[in-house]
């Protein structure tokens, strides 16, 4: 009898359906009509210098639009100037670090066309920017007491609150990004011999160990024992789908956005704000940590951050001191 063709997990295929989707984008017209000069500088743009999925989706995508402005302007590429970039950032309708985020698209791109000699300068190189000078982010807290209410309203009586439950407990003890946390395969968490530790894939392919505290370990090793993860490949996803409300667990991955509506209908269940989300347990993180005077150097580094600035951002208390101040206030 002859066998019979196996198929393989969908975490398998992931690059396969990766490589299809990304092969479908075709050059701009502006850049098709500029000869191959252009051709090969676009493909070197998007596909070849950016590495990161989100970052190549954000730069195509700004590159594109300022492109077909200028199409109905009538404007060949060579023929771009400061003045065609200004107005359009002028008239976008965005925020302050949206406009700077097409901004660095678009002078990422012209770089390369002015490398591979397709065009002689870079029209964006000398566009400034509005200045931007955030002090605090926009992601909402989520405060200790109802981080802890949210923990202790999931059911936990089936694989998938167990599951819920563990996702939701990495997210506040390590202070982790939900992407890495969906990257997680089986062998990221492990037994150093006197520790139990994550290892996760951070932006640019950083990977950063985090040690896992008692609870948390609970958290994950009843998830993995009634779930049978425990004993799959070393490879396979650490947080899979389930079958629709059939509470089955699935060989496919939980994507950042299957964790995010989780998470969202978590916070819905357990009577919280639904501006919520699971960034938000990154703020309250770094902010408890910052208040029992952790120093600012151990919480970047839980944080994964390059840059303290970007972990000072995460600091809420200073919005709870100035909630006092307004409370005072006797009119």
């Amino acid at each position: 009898m002859d066998d019979l063709p196996i198929k393989a997990p969908a975490w398998q295929t992931n690059i396969d359906s990766l490589t299809k989707e990304v092969s479908v984008v075709e050059p701009p017209r502006l850049v098709m009509e500029a000869g191959p000069a252009a051709q090969f500088a676009w493909e070197e743009f998007y596909y070849g210098q950016i590495r990161n999925e989100h970052t190549r989706r954000a730069y195509g995508l700004a590159v594109r639009r300022f492109l077909q402005h200028c199409e109905r302007l009538g404007r060949e590429l060579a023929k771009i100037s400061p003045r065609d970039v200004a107005t359009y950032l002028d008239a976008l309708d965005y925020a302050a670090s949206t406009k700077k985020l097409h901004l660095s698209g678009l002078r990422h791109f012209f770089d390369i066309l002015v490398t591979r000699h397709a065009i002689v300068l870079n029209p964006a190189s000398s566009v400034r920017s509005e200045r931007l000078h955030v002090i605090e982010g926009k992601t909402p807290e989520i405060t200790v007491v109802q981080a802890r209410q949210l923990i202790q309203s999931i059911d936990i009586t089936n694989v998938v609150g167990l599951r819920d439950r563990a996702i939701i407990g990495i997210l506040i003890y390590t202070a982790a990004r939900v992407g890495a946390v969906s990257r997680l395969s089986r062998r990221d968490f492990y037994d150093l011999g006197d520790q139990y530790c994550l290892r996760f894939t951070e932006k640019g392919s950083k990977s950063r160990e985090i040690p896992v505290r008692h609870d948390l370990r609970g958290f994950i090793a009843d998830y993995l024992r009634v779930s049978g993860v425990d004993y799959a490949e070393k490879l396979s996803p650490l947080f899979r789908t389930t079958v629709r409300r059939t509470k089955t667990i699935t060989y496919n991955r939980m994507t950042p956005g299957d964790m995010g509506r989780m998470v969202k209908r978590r916070i819905r269940e357990a009577g919280l704000p639904e501006r919520l989300s699971p960034h938000s347990f990154r703020v309250t993180t770094i902010t408890d940590l910052l208040s029992q005077g952790v120093p600012l150097e151990d919480v970047q580094n839980l944080a994964g951050h390059a840059d303290p600035r970007t972990t000072r951002l995460y600091d809420r208390r200073q919005r709870k001191v100035t909630r006092n101040i307004v409370e005072r206030i006797s009119i």
